[in-house]
C-alpha cells in the first residue's frame, strides 16, 4: 500500500525534476522535509536502504533543481543513496516495490528510467563513467553537463583515483560531488566554509583565477608560485589540496543539509569550465534520530515502525553462514597466532564483528579496495602468516587478477571465505554470486569447496586453512538447514564427495546448499544422491564409479551453468571417453533479477519440484 501523497503537498508538485525546477527556491526546505519523511515511511513499509538516502535529501533536490536532468547526466555512486533520486524521477508511487520480485531495482538502473544514466551496484564507478560521458558531451557541443556523486566510502577504491587522475589530465567539463558523511570532520563545516564555497565557485573568483593563469603563462616561475600560493591558502581552511593536485578546482567543504548554499554553489559551479570538485558534508540518517545514532544498523533495514526507537529483531531458526564463519574464525585464531583476517569494508555482512573486537591487531578492513585486500593477503602469506580473506562472491570478481597473479601463481596459503555465493535475493543482478565457481575452477593451484550445510562449512573452512596453497569455501547468504555443528574441527580429504542416498538409474550430483532440495527430488525420483563437496579437485573416482549403474547424471549448483561445477563433470566424462547423458541444472545465461531467494530458486527450477520436473522432462524426450 503506497503512502497518501496528499500528506505531502509540496512533494506532490515534484513528481519529475522539471516540476521540481518550476518551484520557487523558498519552497525547497519544505520539499526536503516532506521528501525525507516520505522516504522514511516508504522504506519502513517495504524494507531497503535507509540511512544513506536520508543523508542526501538536500543534495538530491539541489542537483535536480540546478541541473537539467535527464539532458544533463547525473551518476550516483554507490547506488544505495539514490532512493530520493528515484522518488523525484517519476517512481514515487512504486517505491513500495523496491528490491522485491518484479519491483523497482535496488539501485539506479538504465532500463528503469532515463534519469538513471549508469546501472550501478558495485562502488567507485561514477567518476570513470562520468568522464566518458563528459568526453562525449564535449564532442556533441550541446552544453550538456555531467555530474558524478560519489560517497566517501566509494572514494577509497583505486579506480576512483585512476579516474580522477585521467579526468584532471583531460580537463573536460565535469563535476565530482564528494558526499562525505564521516562525522569525525563534520565540525569543520560552518558558516565560514559555506561562505568560502560560494566565493570559490563564483564567477568573480573563477575569472580572476583563470585570467591570472593566462597572464602568467609567459612567466612559468611566477605561475608556479601563484599555483602553490593558492593551494597553501586553500589548505589552511579546506582539505582540498589532494584534489587540486589531480587537476580539479576544489570547492568546499559545505553543509550538505543547507539547501540554499547547495543550490547557489551548484549554480555557480555549473557555469565553470574544466573538472570541478565539490566537497559536501552530510550526516547519514539525517532527520531520523535512531538512524543518526546508528547509521550502520539503519543502512539496510527490514520493515519497521518509525515510531519505535529500534529495529525489530529476527529470530533465525539456525545460525547464518556468516556467523558460522565468524565463530570459526575466532575459534581458529585462539589456537593459531598466524591467522590474519582481511575484509574490503564488509565487517558486519561477513560476520567479522566479534573477531575485530577480540583480535583487533589481526583484523584489517581495507575499505572498498578488493584488489588491495587480496594482494595484502599475498604479502602476509609470503611472510609466513595465514591470511583469511572474507569477501562477497560478487566483490571477489573485482580482484580476479590479484587472485590469479598475486596468490595462485605463487601458490600462497590464502583462504578465501566467499559469502553471498549463489542467489542473494533483494539486492538483485549486481550482487548475485553467480560466477565464482566458474572463474575459480579455471585457476591452477586453487581448491574450491561447496559446503552443503553449516557443519560442512565449518569443517571446510578448517580444511582450506590447513591446506598448503590457496583455497576457497563458498557459502550463501542467510541461514542453513539446521544441521548439528561439531565443535571439533576435522580436515576433510581433499577432493572427496560422499554418497547420501542409493537409488536407481539417475544420480543427482549436488554442489552446495541446495542439498535439501536435491534430497527431496532424489526421494521423489528414487534417484541416487551425492554430496560432491569439491568442485576442484573433482572426485573423479566417485564420478566414474557411478557410471556402472546409472543411466543419467544430473548436476545441481547455485552458480552459472556455463563453466561451473556441471561443466567440470562434463569435461571429466569427455576426458575419460564416457559418453553418458548429463543434465546440468544451475543458473541460466542471464543476469538474475531481484526477489527473495525462494522466489528466484523456484522460478529457475532449482527447488525440489523444479529439479524433479527437469529430470522427468529430460527422460521423456
Amino acid at each position: 500500500m503506497s503512502l497518501n501523497i496528499a500528506d505531502y503537498p509540496t512533494l506532490a508538485l515534484a513528481n519529475l525534476p522539471e516540476e521540481l525546477r518550476s518551484l520557487p527556491q523558498e519552497r525547497l526546505p519544505a520539499l526536503c522535509d516532506e521528501l525525507r519523511s516520505y522516504l522514511l515511511h516508504s522504506v519502513s513499509r517495504s524494507s531497503g536502504h535507509l540511512a544513506s538516502g536520508l543523508g542526501v535529501v538536500e543534495l538530491t533536490v539541489a542537483l535536480h533543481y540546478v541541473y537539467h536532468t535527464p539532458f544533463d547526466r547525473l551518476v550516483w555512486d554507490v547506488g544505495h543513496q539514490a532512493y530520493p533520486h528515484k522518488i523525484l524521477t517519476g517512481r514515487r508511487e512504486r517505491m513500495a516495490s523496491i528490491r522485491q520480485y518484479e519491483g523497482l531495482h535496488p539501485f539506479p538502473w538504465r532500463e528503469e528510467s532515463e534519469y538513471d544514466t549508469l546501472s550501478v551496484g558495485h562502488s567507485s564507478t561514477s567518476i570513470g563513467a562520468a568522464l566518458g560521458m563528459a568526453i562525449a558531451a564535449d564532442e556533441e557541443r550541446q552544453n550538456r553537463k555531467v555530474v558524478a556523486v560519489i560517497g566517501d566510502g566509494a572514494l577509497t577504491a583505486g579506480m576512483a583515483f585512476e579516474a580522477l587522475n585521467h579526468a584532471g589530465d583531460l580537463h573536460k567539463d565535469m563535476l565530482v560531488v564528494l558526499n562525505d558523511n564521516e562525522m569525525s570532520i563534520s565540525e569543520n563545516v560552518g558558516a565560514l566554509n559555506n561562505h568560502l564555497a560560494r566565493i570559490m565557485s563564483g564567477s568573480l573568483y573563477s575569472t580572476l583565477r583563470e585570467g591570472g593563469k593566462k597572464a602568467l603563462e609567459m612567466l612559468p616561475p611566477l605561475k608556479e608560485l601563484a599555483r602553490r600560493t593558492e593551494e597553501h591558502l586553500k589548505g589552511m581552511v579546506v582539505p582540498g589540496t589532494l584534489f587540486e593536485e589531480f587537476g580539479f578546482n576544489y570547492v568546499g567543504p559545505i553543509d550538505g543539509h543547507d539547501i540554499d548554499t547547495l543550490v547557489e554553489t551548484l549554480r555557480n559551479m555549473r557555469k565553470l569550465k574544466g573538472p570541478q570538485f565539490l566537497h559536501v558534508m552530510t550526516r547519514k540518517g539525517k532527520g531520523y534520530l535512531p538512524a543518526e545514532q546508528d547509521p550502520i544498523g539503519y543502512h539496510g533495514v527490514p520493515k519497521f515502525d518509525p515510531a519505535e526507537s529500534c529495529l525489530p529483531k529476527s529470530a533465525p531458526t539456525s545460525p547464518s553462514f556468516s556467523s558460522i564463519f565468524g565463530n570459526w574464525l575466532c575459534d581458529m585464531a585462539g589456537g593459531c597466532d598466524k591467522l590474519m583476517a582481511i575484509t574490503p569494508a564488509m565487517r558486519e555482512g561477513s560476520g567479522l564483528v566479534r573477531f575485530s573486537r577480540e583480535y583487533p591487531k589481526r583484523y584489517f578492513d581495507v575499505a572498498i579496495a578488493e584488489q588491495h585486500a587480496v594482494t595484502l593477503a599475498a604479502g602476509l602469506a609470503i611472510e609466513g602468516k595465514k591470511p583469511v580473506v572474507a569477501i562477497y562472491s560478487t566483490f571477489l570478481q573485482r580482484a580476479y587478477d590479484q587472485l590469479i597473479h598475486d596468490v595462485a601463481l605463487q601458490n600462497l596459503d590464502v583462504l578465501f571465505a566467499i559469502d553471498r555465493a549463489g542467489i542473494v535475493g533483494a539486492d538483485g543482478p549486481t550482487h548475485q554470486g553467480a560466477f565464482d565457481l566458474s572463474f575459480l575452477r579455471t585457476v591452477p593451484n586453487m581448491v574450491v569447496m561447496t559446503p552443503a550445510n553449516e557443519n560442512e562449512c565449518r569443517q571446510m573452512l578448517y580444511t582450506g586453512y590447513m591446506h598448503t596453497g590457496p583455497a576457497a569455501v563458498r557459502y550463501p547468504r542467510g541461514s542453513g538447514c539446521g544441521a548439528e555443528i561439531d565443535d571439533t574441527m576435522t580436515a576433510l580429504e581433499i577432493g572427496k564427495g560422499r554418497r547420501m542416498l542409493k537409488g536407481k538409474g539417475v544420480a543427482l550430483l549436488n554442489f552446495g546448499t541446495l542439498l535439501p532440495e536435491a534430497e527431496a527430488a532424489a526421494r521423489a525420483l528414487d534417484a541416487t544422491l551425492v554430496d560432491m563437496r569439491f568442485v576442484k579437485p573433482l572426485d573423479e573416482a566417485l564420478l566414474l564409479d557411478l557410471l556402472s549403474d546409472h543411466e543419467l547424471l544430473v548436476t545441481i549448483e547455485e552458480n552459472a551453468i556455463m563453466g561451473g561445477a556441471g561443466s567440470a563433470v562434463n569435461e571429466c566424462l569427455m576426458r575419460h571417453k564416457k559418453p553418458v547423458p548429463v543434465l546440468n541444472l544451475g543458473l541460466p545465461d542471464i543476469f538474475i533479477e531481484q526477489g527473495s531467494q525462494q522466489q528466484i530458486l523456484a522460478k529457475l527450477g532449482l527447488d525440489a519440484d523444479g529439479i524433479t520436473k527437469a529430470v522427468q522432462d529430460y527422460q521423456a524426450r
